[in-house]
């Protein structure tokens, strides 16, 4: 799997033998393939590492359109990942976009499902007409179809991320719940008994 792919590019702010990432890989792994029946390790390390890159909010909004803006609204993404219409020079950028689509629409509608009509709220945005999970499937779907050259082993991977999407969002609902529990105070009281 290509650097990029496994690291997500030169961002990867948390070591992989940090407790935090050590931490997620046994979340997500646990619930993925006892609850979920995901037990494809390269989604289980994709999306345990994803978790460790957005620890770094930077990464979240590491698209920006022309004029150097970061970008939040996931309809402002999807025009920003158009080729042919839209400003995407290249299809390289098409499928860098589309990436991060899928990554933040995962993210989120995982981990913050509550927060999203929260942002839609605030003001008019594209992304009110969106549906975030078909955004996030497609976003996949379309890395997935880049499965020629340097792209070739991970096309696999994207195009398992996009058939099991829906999953992996239930498996990151329960990861958060898990790290709630982990935060509230009888089990933060409990482990000090206990140690």
């Amino acid at each position: 799997m290509p650097r990029e792919e496994r690291h997500w590019g030169a961002h990867h702010m948390i070591p992989e033998s940090h407790p935090l990432q050590q931490l997620f890989q046994q979340l997500v792994g646990q619930h993925y393939a006892e609850e979920i029946g995901i037990r494809d390790p390269q989604v289980i390390e994709y999306v345990s590492n994803l978790l460790s890159e957005f620890c770094d909010a930077d990464q979240l909004f590491k698209v920006r359109n022309a004029s150097n803006r970061p970008l939040s609204d996931v309809g402002e993404m999807l025009m920003e990942s158009d080729p042919v219409y839209g400003p995407a020079p290249s299809f390289d950028r098409e499928r860098q976009v589309r990436k991060h689509i899928g990554d933040y629409t995962l993210f989120f509608t995982g981990m913050f499902p509550e927060s999203i009509n929260h942002l839609r709220l605030r003001r008019e945005r594209l992304e009110n007409f969106v549906d975030w999970m078909k955004a996030g499937k497609e976003s996949y779907y379309i890395v997935s179809k880049f499965e020629h050259f340097e792209y070739a082993k991970v096309a696999p991977l994207f195009a398992s991320l996009s058939d099991n999407f829906e999953g992996c969002v239930y498996g990151l609902n329960m990861v958060k719940n898990d790290l709630q529990e982990m935060q509230h105070p009888i089990v933060r009281r409990t482990d000090e008994l206990i140690m």
